[in-house]
C-alpha cells in the first residue's frame, strides 16, 4: 500500500510522532507501505523556513534528506499529469501545495494521510491521523 503524506504529517512524524494512534504509526511502520512525500512538500518547507514560518534543528538542505532517510520516504515529484489535475480541483482550499498534493492523491490513486479537514471536501481517500 501506497501513501502520500501531506507536509505537517511529515514533520510530525519526524518529530512528534505521537501525534498519530498507535494503528497509524504501526501502517506507516509496516514494511509493506510505501511512503511518498510529495516535491511541493519539500519547496514548501524550504519557503516556510526561509521566511521564518517553520524553526527546523538544522536547514532544509540538511534537514529534508536525513528525515527522508529515517522516516524511510521516497519523495513523489510533480509531474504534468499532477499539475494539470490541479485545473480540475474546485476551490475548496487555496494553499498551492495542498492543492498540489491533492491532485497527486486523486492521479496516482493513493490515500492522503493529513489533519487537514478542509481536504476532505475533495473526496480522496483519506489516511486518518
Amino acid at each position: 500500500m501506497k501513501v502520500l503524506i501531506d507536509t505537517h504529517c511529515w514533520l510530525w512524524l519526524c518529530s512528534e510522532p505521537e501525534r498519530f494512534s498507535k494503528s497509524t504509526l504501526d501502517r506507516l511502520a509496516d514494511r509493506d507501505t510505501e511512503r511518498l512525500l510529495s516535491s511541493a512538500s519539500v519547496w514548501e518547507i524550504v519557503i516556510k523556513y526561509g521566511i521564518g514560518k517553520l524553526p527546523l534543528p538544522i536547514a532544509p538542505p540538511a534537514f529534508v534528506p536525513s528525515r527522508l532517510e529515517a522516516t524511510q520516504t521516497d519523495v513523489l515529484p510533480i509531474s504534468a499529469a499532477h499539475a494539470l489535475r490541479v485545473a480540475d480541483l474546485p476551490d475548496h482550499h487555496r494553499d498551492p501545495f495542498d492543492r498540489m498534493i491533492v491532485a497527486q492523491a486523486m492521479v496516482e490513486a493513493t490515500p492522503l494521510l493529513t489533519a487537514d479537514k478542509a481536504l476532505r471536501r475533495y473526496g480522496i481517500e483519506l489516511f486518518r491521523v
